[in-house]
């Protein structure tokens, strides 16, 4: 018993005498110095480019490393000095030569002498553990040049053992896991998990979103202790979704590697390591290790009003439709963005009624808080002097890419005060809608201005009693997708009046899968076969629409199928090409009607062989192995063979993120008195209306109106020509993604993408007694421009690859309907002309001092005009009566 007891506390002592000796991290000797090199390089290309064709710089030097104390209570508790000297900058890139922008330039010259003096300070370290606890330099250095100090320290924290933890260094606190094999230790950062305060946004839509990847492995070699290599490589990835070229990669290398030790200072003896600091150098101050942020100075940049001197003739309305529009658009936002309240205002009040628009456009796009009360304080909504100006406003801030609380509250303030304009009012709340929904995709769903938003739309829904607020309200929710607004969209879908029940059964139609309930299908099937009250046609094919767009059930696709034969003439069509349109495109749906149509009562020929020039078809404008564009079009015909409704959809497809592109929906009633035929059943009591409705980029905008009334209708068909009416007419910032990122080298990165488009979707619709024909237009003009663009910065030397893409485009919809005799002639066209497609890069290197190269690369090719198929029946024959040009863009149609 004596004999354990001893072997025990043997056991104990030796234990506590091998961990008092035990070192978890870097351990130096003491009295030696050592003496290594080191260097940071970084490379930046295109995505998948070679690094040999890189632009970027390398930074090198020696390195002095020093113990100065340790704690005598412990060996891993350390304080290291290190010491930058005999520094160099060169190329990454050998193939330069004479074209280097640092050939015959001494260090000094390069980074400058105050810079190069605060670089070659010592810098002290205090390790515990391996771990840094604290970093201390010299206060008022230039923060870039500290920051290189912080990336050449951060590499002597680690530790022995494998295992993962978190770890504060350059690169914020971030999740660390080391593998260790004998004199080897691999550290694998997790970038994406590090925290650091840096400024950025983004676009919430995946489509237009931006796609990255941060990977960063250190390899430690390690010998009595020490390090003798030390290689990291940290490597940043980004591509923007929608539009693959536009991609680049920034290679982050750091290289340190032992040369020799020799005979150095000895340590300094004491308890603590403060007192140790304050006899080294009274001067030193302990710092964050994280990195921290700078800015580099703009050496010879205009002021705004100078920029905009220099581009506002590119911003003329008659140039709106060029590339180079656009391009300037985007560069001016960034000038805004630096700008002050007092020189957007001296820009906005001096500049003339053709530009203002524009500059309008730009302005609301900056989304600075100087921009947006700059912006409010130059319009004035209770005058109505200033209507486009404050619709441009007011869209602008629909499409806003990161709307912030600001904005929303700054609409409601609006709202709740006096207008010059009804229709500035209402889309004031359409986009209190639009900003609602944005908000909340980006967990702002709890803010106050949300709340209060929320609040107002569905309290105003509610207690409306005026048709016209109820649709104002009814346009919010559309836009605002609010799951708690649902059973006010059932209520007013099932019992609301024409076109409030159309109106809020397409809201419903913008909802995801699953908030479109069994609940909620119970409804829509009532309203479908009129279990309750007879419901227009436009009503009731919607109402099918989402019943089949979201998991029908067997018995939901019998009862539709069944109907075919019992409804409306042109009706019976319409649901039977949707029908068809559901199996030919193999959409979700189609597995359940395959197997209802295996029942003979549902599938015959007296179902199928309906009659009539209703249609309804889904193509691919574009199919790639990541991405679709797709396009939909759906035309519905009263039983007189005047135009009901046509729908046309554009959407875009990433994987399984979509972008509703563009809605233009022409919807017209109340005409059949014009040729003296009956109208439909429900739609005896219709007042004559014309009108067009648009969603453009998931935004409902204000529907717009041709005509109100008998009276309405035959003043303008007697008066107007046949020039069509805008819908929608501006500039709009569509991606915008900012991001700075520290890299652990110490160096900054910054990272932007930017897409901006210039639109103008206009409409039309021609009535002829005389020829008995009606004809309807949708025009949608654009020109794109996305530019990316890539620093890295040491504040002495950049380096930067600007990316950047561009088309002109247009695509037009006609159709055309002759009456004159039953089944009536329907032809269907759309035209997409042939389109340039533009792709610039820039590589380049700077010194501060201005010495730069730059290398440029262009490529272009002409994107023939396509064929869209509208109809599946009869296509060729259109072109019977309406022959091709022969210089016209491609087209399709069909008359059937």
């Amino acid at each position: 018993m004596i004999l354990l007891a001893v072997l025990f506390l043997c056991f104990i002592s030796s234990y506590s005498a091998s961990v008092k000796g035990h070192t978890t991290g870097l351990s130096l000797n003491n009295d030696r110095l050592y003496k290594l090199t080191y260097s940071t390089e970084v490379f930046i290309n295109q995505g998948k480019g070679k690094l040999q064709d890189s632009v970027g710089y390398r930074i090198s030097s020696n390195v002095d490393v020093v113990l100065l104390w340790r704690n005598p209570d412990g060996d891993d508790d350390q304080l290291i000095q290190i010491t930058i000297k005999d520094v160099n900058v060169d190329n990454v890139n050998q193939k330069r030569g004479e074209k280097s922008i640092f050939k015959g330039k001494n260090p000094t010259k390069i980074i400058r002498k105050e810079n190069l003096e605060a670089l070659q300070r010592p810098v002290l370290l205090h390790l515990v553990h391996g771990k840094v606890k604290n970093f201390y330099s010299y206060e008022n250095e230039p923060v870039a040049i500290e920051n290189l100090k912080r990336g050449l320290a951060s590499l002597f924290q680690m530790q022995l053992s494998s295992g993962t933890t978190n770890e504060v260094d350059i690169s914020g606190d971030c999740k660390v896991t080391y593998q260790g094999h004998q004199d080897k230790v691999t550290k694998i950062k997790a970038l994406d998990s590090c925290k650091i305060e840096r400024s950025g946004f983004t676009t919430a839509n995946q489509v237009l979103g931006v796609s990255s990847k941060a990977t960063s492995v250190t390899t430690y070699k390690i010998e009595d202790s020490f390090v003798i290599a030390v290689v990291a490589e940290e490597t940043r990835a980004f591509g923007l979704n929608f539009l693959r070229s536009v991609a680049g990669r920034i290679v982050s290398k750091q290289k340190l590697e032992l040369k020799t030790t020799e005979a150095g200072p000895r340590l300094m003896s004491g308890k603590h390591v403060a007192a140790i600091i304050k006899a080294v150098d009274s001067k030193y101050k302990a710092l964050p290790i994280v990195g921290q942020v700078f800015q580099s100075e703009c050496k010879g940049c205009p002021s705004l009003s100078e920029h905009w001197q220099t581009i506002r003739k590119h911003l003329q309305p008659d140039n709106l439709s060029k590339a180079e529009a656009v391009r300037n658009f985007l560069v001016f936002i960034q000038h805004l963005r630096t700008a002050n309240k007092e020189e957007i205002l001296q820009i906005l009040k001096a500049e003339n009624k053709d530009l203002l628009p524009q500059l309008v456009d730009a302005v609301t796009s900056a989304q600075t808080p100087d921009s947006l009360v700059a912006i409010l304080d130059f319009l004035d909504f209770k005058s109505d002097s200033s209507i486009i100006l404050q619709e441009r406003f007011l869209y602008a801030c629909g499409f806003a890419s990161h709307p912030d609380e600001e904005l929303l509250r700054a609409l409601i303030s609006k709202f709740k005060g006096s207008f010059a304009s009804n229709d500035i009012r209402e889309t004031v709340m359409i986009i209190i809608g639009a900003l609602v929904r944005k908000l909340c995709q980006n967990e702002g769903c709890k803010l106050q201005a949300v709340v209060e938003a929320k609040k107002l739309i569905l309290g105003g829904l509610e207690k409306a009693e005026k048709k016209e607020d109820i649709m104002m309200y009814l346009l919010a929710l559309k836009n605002a997708l609010l799951p708690e607004g649902i059973p006010l969209l059932l209520k007013y879908a099932e019992t609301g009046e024409g076109p409030i029940s159309h109106l809020a059964t397409t809201g419903l139609q913008r909802y995801d899968v699953p908030f479109i309930t069994d609940e909620v299908k119970k409804t829509l099937n009532r309203i479908y076969h009129q279990n309750r009250k007879v419901h227009e046609k436009t009503v009731r094919t919607t109402a099918a629409a989402i019943v089949l767009q979201n998991n029908p059930s067997y018995m939901d696709v019998k009862n539709i199928l069944l109907s075919i034969g019992e409804l409306p003439k042109e009706m019976n069509k319409y649901m039977l090409s949707v029908i068809q349109d559901i199996l030919r495109f193999e959409m979700p749906a189609s597995k359940v009607i395959r197997r209802v149509l295996k029942e003979m009562v549902a599938h015959n020929y007296d179902r199928f062989a309906k009659s009539g020039s209703s249609s309804a078809y889904t193509g691919y404008i574009e199919r790639g192995p990541h991405s679709a564009s797709t396009y939909g079009l759906d035309i519905l015909y009263s039983g007189s063979g005047i135009l009901r409704r046509s729908n046309l959809n554009v959407v875009q497809h990433i994987g399984k993120a979509h972008l509703h592109a563009s809605q233009v929906v022409i919807e017209a009633q109340g005409l059949e008195a014009l040729i003296a035929a009956t109208p439909d059943e429900g739609e005896e009591n219709l007042d004559s209306y014309a009108g067009l409705s648009a969603i453009l980029f998931d935004v409902q905008l204000r529907p717009v109106t041709f005509f109100n009334g008998y009276s309405d209708l035959m003043s303008k068909m007697l008066s107007a020509s046949s020039d069509p009416v805008s819908v929608v007419k501006g500039l709009i910032l569509l991606i915008d993604h900012s991001q700075e990122i520290q890299l652990q080298s110490g160096l900054k990165a910054n990272m932007d993408i930017q897409g901006a488009l210039a639109i103008d979707i206009s409409g039309a619709m021609e009535f002829s007694l005389w020829y008995r024909e009606s004809k309807t237009r949708v025009k949608n003009l654009l020109a794109v421009v996305i530019t990316g663009d890539i620093t890295v910065d040491s504040s002495f030397v950049k380096a930067g690859l600007e990316i950047s893409a561009e088309t002109e485009a247009s695509m037009e919809f006609i159709s055309t309907v002759q009456f004159s005799q039953y089944p009536f002639l329907v032809c269907l066209q759309m035209d997409k002309a042939e389109a340039p497609f533009r792709q610039f890069e820039t590589k380049y290197e700077r010194l501060s001092t201005g010495r730069g190269y730059v290398m440029r690369k262009r490529k272009e090719r002409l994107v023939a005009g396509s064929e869209f198929p509208l109809h599946q029946e009869n296509a060729e024959m259109c072109k019977v009566v309406f022959p091709p040009q022969p210089d016209s863009a491609a087209s399709s149609g069909g008359w059937f």
